[in-house]
């Protein structure tokens, strides 16, 4: 079982694109937890992940719930990826069938969501900044959770 990544209810088709690209260059499950704020497929979303979308594992679920039901059933953690997080992302220890839970760009993730992760880690950041772009974000932490987890070597050495 291999690292994936998760979007709570993704706004912005040309980052779920981006994030469904990464997925697929590096062997990864992606779990669009719905609703969308974009009908998954739309221009923006197949114009960011280009060709890769042919050959991403793209999940749909109809609510957190399917998610959750999906994730419990596989025997998954699920790592909260968020600006209230209490570790930073370089300080936690990432498990290879750790689910990466990326929240909303509008409005992150509700506070079930948060109770429901087993983990919650964050990008530390300047004083008054806010958060960064969220497919800068999960490229930014899967990187990590991919070295501490020998996930690279896997894909190409």
């Amino acid at each position: 079982m291999a690292l994936a990544l998760a979007l709570y209810q993704p706004d912005i088709a040309p980052n779920a694109g981006t994030l469904a690209r990464m997925s697929a260059c590096f062997g990864l499950s992606l779990h669009i937890i719905e609703p969308a704020g974009f009908p998954v497929g739309d221009a923006g979303f197949r114009r960011a992940g280009m060709d890769y979308l042919d050959r991403a594992a793209i999940t749909r679920h109809a609510s957190f719930a399917a998610f959750e039901a999906w994730r419990e059933g596989e025997g998954r953690r699920l790592v909260l990826c968020t600006t209230r997080g209490a570790v930073a992302y370089t300080a936690f220890a990432f498990a290879p069938d750790d689910v990466l839970l990326l929240g909303r760009e509008s409005a992150g993730v509700p506070e079930e969501v948060h109770q429901a992760a087993d983990a919650r880690i964050v990008i530390p950041l300047v004083a008054g900044a806010r958060s960064l772009n969220v497919a800068l974000a999960g490229a930014m932490i899967l990187g990590e959770a991919l070295r501490q987890t020998g996930g690279l070597a896997a894909v190409r050495n």
